[in-house]
């Protein structure tokens, strides 16, 4: 890839890892539109390294905080002793059926499902659940529920949230759509959801990032030159991605979803018609 699609790309994946609109699709989606070659399931799992790195240098307090509860945990032979150690566990409960799907569906991921028409049909999908959503919340909240922070969640959550992740193995779900969602159906608030989200991203992404970059390694490092503009995109993704946390949290804070609900549902059918019309395969 030439630099402008290194950056560009980068740019894109920082953006749209943690906004519910689906970094996948769009990695897969702005090439198609600018006539550049599909960047490949490899590509864009090393890439989310990046927005790895962003969510440990915004969270890093919490990161350690939870690691040393988990760690007291171990030593005294318990679990979920404290609430940072039930968090910690409930994160590692929930990213099992990621690891699980992802180690079966890996062809099908990274072949059939990366087509635009089943990125289409999941933005659509997943907008048309995020709508439920909210109208389910607008009427808790007419009845006085307002819903779970964070230090209040359950085991059920991190079970509903953890299989909502593995679903978001189809592009075009959108990982942190997804999860989100599955926070809010199980009674969190939007803000929660969105914090547990990114939590439960760091040992997901960290091991598809690894486990891509040591698997197609020959591909993604053929050259000193493809190794520099690998790490440039990581860093540009870092950045961009580190900027994007406190926005989404701070919009999601006072804001409902409906913002991205629409663009999703624009985005699906705007696929649908370049395709139809032969302007994009």
């Amino acid at each position: 890839m030439s630099w402008i699609e290194i950056i560009v790309l980068a740019i894109v994946q920082g953006l749209t890892e943690f906004i519910p609109i689906s970094s996948t699709a769009h990695l897969r989606i702005v090439p198609a539109l600018f006539g550049w070659k599909d960047p490949g399931a490899a590509f864009s799992a090393v890439l989310q390294i990046g927005t790895l790195v962003a969510v440990l240098w915004y969270f890093w307090r919490d990161v350690l905080r939870i690691l040393a509860a988990m760690i007291v945990d171990l030593r005294r032979g318990k679990l979920a002793t404290t609430q940072d150690a039930k968090l910690g566990w409930m994160i590692a409960a929930g990213t099992l059926p990621i690891v699980i799907c992802g180690l079966l569906f890996k062809d099908h991921i990274e072949t059939t499902l990366r087509s635009l028409y089943v990125m289409s049909a999941a933005l659509a999908g997943v907008a048309l659940l995020l709508a439920i959503a909210e109208w389910v919340i607008a009427r808790r909240r007419a009845s006085g529920i307002m819903g779970r922070e964070l230090d209040q969640a359950r085991w059920r959550d991190a079970i509903v949230v953890g299989f909502a992740q593995a679903a978001a193995l189809v592009p075009g779900t959108s990982r942190s759509g997804a999860t989100i969602l599955g926070g809010l159906c199980s009674g969190m608030t939007r803000e929660a959801a969105a914090r547990f989200s990114f939590l439960l991203s760091i040992p997901a992404i960290l091991a598809a990032g690894m486990f891509q970059l040591i698997d197609s390694r020959s591909e993604l490092l053929a050259s000193g030159s493809d190794t520099l503009k690998l790490l440039v995109a990581l860093v540009v993704t870092a950045v961009v991605g580190y900027a994007t946390i406190p926005w989404l949290l701070g919009f999601l804070r006072h804001r409902t979803m409906f913002v991205f609900i629409v663009y999703r549902l624009l985005l699906a059918g705007l696929l649908l018609f370049l395709l139809a019309t032969g302007r994009l395969s």
